[in-house]
């Protein structure tokens, strides 16, 4: 089972960094490569412990839907989302936040099961876990742009 661990130094605040990671429309900015867009279940806004959202994206040209739960969070600090449907066989991704001198530390840890057993596992070696690792990073520095250039105050608190 692939684990991908992504560090980003952000001059921002913790709360701002987790608000922004688990707010739909956020992601959708920064996931824009790959036209992810929510279209069931929390659709707009801020995520919150037991919510589900489906997304649509394109990945490897192919159209696909995939639903996640959020399964744990203690904010500003942790969320959890879990795959309830999708794709893959199985994942898990923790979202971390650790206060540090001038800014934060978000930690993406990424842990998950391709299909298809041996086949899974092969396309995970030749291409799937690199392309995993380029669009966690991708999505990382996005945010890491928009919550150091934080001008909308409405994203520095609780809705």
């Amino acid at each position: 089972m692939p684990l991908i661990i992504h560090r980003t130094y952000i001059e921002a605040p913790t709360h701002v960094c987790f608000d922004l990671a688990r707010n739909v429309d956020v992601h959708t900015q920064t996931t824009s490569k790959t036209n992810e867009k929510a279209v069931a279940g929390v659709t707009e806004g801020w995520m919150e412990e037991g919510d589900e959202v489906t997304w649509e994206a394109t990945h490897f040209g192919i159209r696909q839907r995939l639903t996640a739960r959020i399964t744990e969070m203690d904010r500003p600090h942790r969320f959890v989302d879990v795959m309830v449907k999708g794709a893959s066989h199985s994942f898990t991704h923790t979202h971390e936040f650790f206060e540090k001198v001038g800014g934060t530390v978000m930690v993406d840890t990424f842990a998950y099961q391709s299909p298809l057993g041996p086949l899974g596992i092969m396309a995970d070696r030749l291409f799937l876990e690199k392309y995993m690792k380029g669009f966690i990073e991708l999505r990382a520095n996005e945010l890491k742009k928009m919550a150091e250039n934080e001008k909308d105050p409405e994203l520095n608190s609780e809705p």
